[in-house]
């Protein structure tokens, strides 16, 4: 949902703003909320992000967030999963991990759910890549298909059930096909 304020607010003013439930972004002068996930896209996501701190975390590689607002390059946006190498995530002065990050995540994994603009989200993922992003996800669960973006690179599909899907040079102990993707989903 786009949210069109009586006079346009600038990106330092909706920083300011209370939070909202589905969260909202901040794109282009524009307020969209994103909608709420449901049963599938909660189930990937939950199970993405376990998987990815179990490899990541211990070895202080790296770590994966789940509706974590980032806020770089004009906007601020809020990916499904964002993964930050260790040296990468923000710290507060006690060297806890940050309530901000201002920067965009290593790696972003977006999953798209029902009446969810496949174009918008898109958008914020090669926003991401502009800045730094080296690899970004887009996950269908109906279609049972992700889409891989790199930078300057072609896109590439998966939707074969044994295909093995691409990840970064500092996650590669993680091989994950289609198949156990969205056996996620059973």
């Amino acid at each position: 949902m786009v949210q069109t304020p009586s006079k346009p607010i600038t990106l330092d003013e909706f920083i300011k703003l209370p939070e909202t439930k589905p969260a909202s972004e901040y794109i282009d002068g524009q307020i969209i909320q994103k909608p709420m996930p449901q049963g599938k896209h909660s189930a990937i996501q939950t199970e993405f992000a376990t998987t990815v701190n179990a490899i990541l975390k211990p070895q202080q590689l790296g770590r994966a967030f789940s509706e974590l607002r980032c806020t770089f390059g004009g906007r601020s946006i809020v990916p499904d999963v964002s993964v930050f190498t260790w040296g990468r995530i923000p710290r507060d002065d006690n060297g806890e991990i940050a309530n901000t990050f201002p920067l965009a995540p290593d790696w972003t994994i977006e999953i798209l759910s029902p009446d969810q603009s496949q174009t918008k989200v898109t958008k914020n993922i090669l926003h991401c890549l502009k800045y730094g992003t080296q690899m970004s996800w887009l996950i269908d669960p109906d279609e049972q298909t992700v889409f891989v973006y790199r930078s300057k690179q072609e896109t590439e599909v998966f939707d074969e059930p044994d295909s093995v899907i691409p990840v970064p040079s500092f996650i590669s102990e993680l091989h994950l096909t289609i198949k156990d993707l969205f056996a996620w989903l059973l």
